[in-house]
This record gives structure tokens, sequence and C-alpha cells, in this order.
């Protein structure tokens, strides 16, 4: 395989032009990535109701080893292959080479250390968990070097198919199995299932065989490039994991269950939905930058559609999460409702900060992700040391304080590089924000008439009123936005700022 074979993206003719590319590899990755969250919902709230708390707390003792593990799996030596000018059949197959030796050392490392694991959380059931899942790790260099050959082509399409189908077979496996009685194994084997399934299509929907070579000359570059993302992640990976790997030895099963639930509710669209839209912009940025178009405008627009749609769900779920709860978790799981309510808080300044790396990365300068992911794997673990002792009241503070600073010094880090100004975003950012206020005012006065209905009739009228109050407002403070985003779903071109 080459370049002539498997050519990378050809330089954008016009804006509009690329312009239609990445509104269409938007629309086939986030679509498909919407489809597989409905089925991964539907999924995993009939598991939810099947299972217990403390089942969630042991499987996220197992996860907090896996996620540590994962930085070291290859997968940002794989994405180097779309920022890169040069690949070729050599190139790929040294990434190939080296997933496979960072892979196959993973899954040992994890096999062998799972007792370990096990002393440290005082569960020996762990053990077994992290046995299994090793397999994971197997998997992923099949997955990796096509998933990255197809996005260096901006072409989503069929990453977005295979992305729907396993997540089919990943929430079919966990509800049959937490059906028959399984327990936690129903959380320990769907992930493998899916993590094979997508290798297997992702092979097949790249069409790439490659030979792994294990000769790395020639390759100094993209493993310098893709060796500073591992660090990175290394930190996100102590950022985002320090408040398991601290609570599981002081909250009991019991509580770190309603934490971990509450913390993948409220993470349910910067940590699913989020993903695809970097995806696609890291492909986006990167070809804008090769062609050396500005990047700041692309940057400015992406930063104020994430915002847009994340201030109204965040918003609203924070002022309905007891009836949202009762409703998808049922009775037991209701002590997690003021935890969903106050995490929610913090998740608009988190999910905006999520989408910066892109920008900077597709311009060769990873080391501004590293100085940002460095400030919150200092930061966050510092947060949840001081509040250990208050409990999960003690963590959701924590992340209020941690949000905001970590959003603060990315873009101060960020905007630089892009060339924004802060006034201009700024200036984007504030009718979103005061929309989102209006909605919340709205919503909190009516929620008090209807709080002693069921939670389904509840919803029924706060949703729709949260929706109608917002877009209102929208229309009041910010009526372009509403153009535009009405003019991209009807697929037509908008001016480049």
């Amino acid at each position: 395989m080459t370049e002539s074979i498997h050519p990378g993206a050809p330089a954008p003719g016009s804006d509009a032009h690329f312009a239609r590319r990445v509104r269409s590899a938007m629309a086939w990755r986030w679509g498909t990535q919407v489809l597989a969250q409905v089925i991964a919902w539907t999924s995993t709230i009939a598991v939810v109701r099947l299972l217990d708390p403390a089942d969630y707390g042991l499987y996220a003792m197992c996860q907090v080893v896996l996620t540590a593990l994962t930085f070291l799996n290859g997968q940002s030596f794989a994405t180097s292959l779309v920022q890169t000018n040069h690949v070729d059949e050599r190139r790929i197959g040294q990434v190939f080479g080296l997933l496979l030796l960072l892979n196959g050392g993973l899954a040992t490392i994890q096999f062998l250390s799972a007792p370990l694991a096990a002393a440290y959380f005082r569960e020996p059931l762990v053990a077994d968990m992290l046995r299994i899942q090793a397999i994971i790790f197997l998997t992923i260099p099949f997955a990796a070097i096509p998933q990255e050959l197809l996005a260096r082509r901006i072409e989503f399409r069929n990453q977005g198919l295979v992305n729907l189908a396993s997540a089919t077979v990943g929430g079919v496996i966990a509800f049959v199995l937490a059906w028959r009685g399984y327990g936690v194994w129903a959380l320990v084997y769907a992930p493998v299932a899916m993590f094979a399934t997508r290798a297997i299509g992702l092979t097949l929907a790249a069409r790439v065989l490659v030979r792994p070579v294990f000769d790395f000359r020639g390759a100094g570059d993209l493993i310098t490039f893709g060796g500073t993302l591992t660090l990175c992640q290394f930190m996100w990976i102590i950022q985002s994991q320090s408040d398991v790997v601290i609570a599981g030895r002081t909250f009991d099963n019991h509580e770190l269950g309603l934490y971990t639930n509450a913390l993948f509710l409220t993470l349910i669209i910067t940590g699913k939905f989020l993903p695809p839209v970097n995806e696609v912009a890291y492909a986006a940025y990167s070809e804008l930058h090769k062609s050396g178009k500005a990047l700041a405008p692309y940057f400015l627009r992406t930063l104020r559609t994430v915002l847009l749609v994340t201030t109204p769900l965040y918003f609203g779920l924070a002022l309905t999460a007891e009836p949202a709860v009762r409703l998808l978790f049922g009775e037991k799981w209701v002590e997690m409702a003021p935890i969903v309510a106050g995490l929610s808080l913090a998740m608009p300044f988190f999910a905006v900060q999520i989408v910066c790396s892109p920008a900077t990365n597709a311009m060769g300068l990873p080391r501004v992700y590293l100085t940002t992911n460095t400030f919150g794997a200092v930061l966050f673990p510092l947060l949840f040391v001081l509040t250990v002792d208050r409990g999960v009241t003690g963590f959701v503070h924590a992340w209020w304080i941690g949000t905001p600073a970590l959003l603060l010094a990315t873009l101060f880090f960020v905007l630089p590089r892009v060339g924004l100004a802060w006034r201009a975003l700024v200036q984007e950012m504030m009718p979103i924000l005061l929309a989102g206020g209006l909605m919340a005012l709205a919503v909190w006065l009516v929620r008090g008439e209807v709080a002693e209905w069921s939670a389904a009739a509840q919803l029924a009228v706060l949703v729709p009123l949260g929706g109608a109050a917002y877009l209102a407002a929208l229309w009041l403070v910010a009526r372009t936005y509403l153009f535009e985003s009405w003019e991209m779903i009807r697929q037509r071109d908008i001016a480049v700022p």
C-alpha cells in the first residue's frame, strides 16, 4: 500500500468544497454515533436496572487498571499518520509493528499484574476480571491502523457503520448476560466483544492488510509525534482516573458505584459525542494547515457549536436529574440524582476544553496538548485528595473548581497558536450562556409546580419547555446562530467567518 493507492485527502479547492466534505464526514460520524449511543443507552439502562450499584463499583476498579495501561497502546502513533505529509506502505507497516509489540506487552502485563490490583482494592474478583479484559489490547492494532487511514482521507461513513455494529454486539451481549444472572461479568465480556467486532469491521471497511515492519529506521517523525501524544494520554489518564483510584480505598462499593454511574451519565455527551467531533476536526485541521489556511475561523465555529449544543443539555439535566434518574435507572438509584445534578454544572466547561486539542495537534504542536494535560494531571488529583473526606459531595465540588480552571489554562495556550483573540471568543460564547441561563430560569420556575407528578410526567413537561425556552432565548440574543445551524442541517453552504 502506497500513497498512490490510498492517497491522502487532497488540498481543498475552495472553502465551500472543503466545508461540504467536512460536513458529510461529520454527518456520518456523528449521526452513526447517535444511533450507536441509542443502542448503548437502551442496553445500559436495561442492564443497570438488572445489576446493583456494587457491581458497577467492582467494574470501576477494573477499569482504572485497564485505562491506566491504555495510554501505552500506541493509538497515538497511528494518529501520526493523519498529520504527516508522507505515508507509504513501509511507514504504515512500521506503525503496525510498533502497535503489535506494545499491545502484546500490555496484555501480558495486565494478565500478570491482576492479583496486585485485586490486593490494592481488597477485591479478589478484580483479578479474574482483569485477566479476561486483557484480550482487548490484542484487538487494538487491527482497529487503529484502518481507522487512522480512513480519517486521513476524511472518510467516516464506514467508520460510523462499524461503530454502530460494534455497539449493537456489545449491547446485546451485556443485556443477555445481565438478564441470565451473570452480574458484573456482563460488564466484563461486552467490551471484549465490542473491540473484537470493531477491529474486524474496520479492517474490512478500509480494505487494509498490512505486514508489520519491525525495522523502525526512518520513522523518527512518527515516533516523536506519537510519543508526545502518548505522554499526553498518560497525563489525561491520571486526570480522568484519579478520582476512582483515590475513592476506591475510601468509598464503599455502593457509594463508588453511585459516583461512577453519575459520572457516566453526565459524561455521555463529552465522552461519547465529542470524540467523533475531534476525529473529524483533527483531520480537517490537518488538511487546512497543510494547505496554508487559517484555522481560527473553523476553530471558533467548532467551540461555538459545542457550547451551543452542550449548554441546554447540561443545564437541563442539572434541573431534571431526579425525575431522569427515577425514570431511567429505577428507585434503587435515586441517591444518584444530586450527584448527577452537581456534575452537570461542570460539564459545559469540560466539553469546550476537550475540543481544543485537535487544532494544535494538527499544526504539529502536540506539546501544547501535553502542557494542558499535565496541568490537569496535577490539578484534579490534588482537588480529589483535598475533598475525599467529604465523600461524593466533595468530589462534585472538585469538578466545579477543576473544569473552569482547566479550560482557562487550555485557552491561554491554544488561542495564540491558532490566531484567535480572547475578545472574539467571549463575543461568540456569551449569547449562548445567556440563552442557557434564561432557559434554566424558565425550567426552575415551573419545576416546583410539577414536583409531585410522576417522573415521566415531569420530564414530559420540563424537557419541551426547556427546549422551547432555549430556542426563544437564542432568537432574542443570537438569531444568526439559529439561521446558521438550520442551513447546516439543510446541507447548505455557509460562508467562513
